[in-house]
């Protein structure tokens, strides 16, 4: 679940993103935060369900990356592909996708001048 990519924390995410999972996404990122990493990557591109827990721990997570200055950096599959893009769509709906930074694969997510996606 957990990775490093130069500087970047990398943090893998799949299958859901709810009340049972979130608590354990949470802890992943106090437990990075605690060890001084203050650049995140989650990457949700194998969340196939996401509901307000999963959002709750994305804004939470936002939320503390920016009160210890970090950066928070989300992958996600592009908005037009079928498969894996839930969490787009969970995030949009709710008005939030805006708030957060995303790319569509690991390398741009990581490489410091990429541009994030636009909503």
């Amino acid at each position: 679940m957990e990775g490093r990519r130069g500087e970047w924390v990398v943090l893998q995410v799949s299958g859901e993103m709810d009340l049972v999972t979130s608590p354990a996404v949470r802890q992943h990122v106090h437990d990075a935060v605690a060890e001084g990493r203050h650049r995140l990557v989650l990457d949700l591109q194998e969340v196939r369900f996401c509901d307000s827990s999963g959002v709750g721990v994305l804004i939470a997570t936002r939320r503390l990356m920016r009160s210890c200055s970090g950066r928070l950096r989300l992958i996600l599959p592009p908005q037009g592909e079928a498969h894996g893009s839930h969490v787009h769509r969970v995030l949009a709906a709710l008005g939030v996708r805006r708030l957060f930074d995303v790319y569509p694969d690991l390398t741009a997510a990581t490489e410091t001048a990429v541009d994030p996606l636009s909503a």
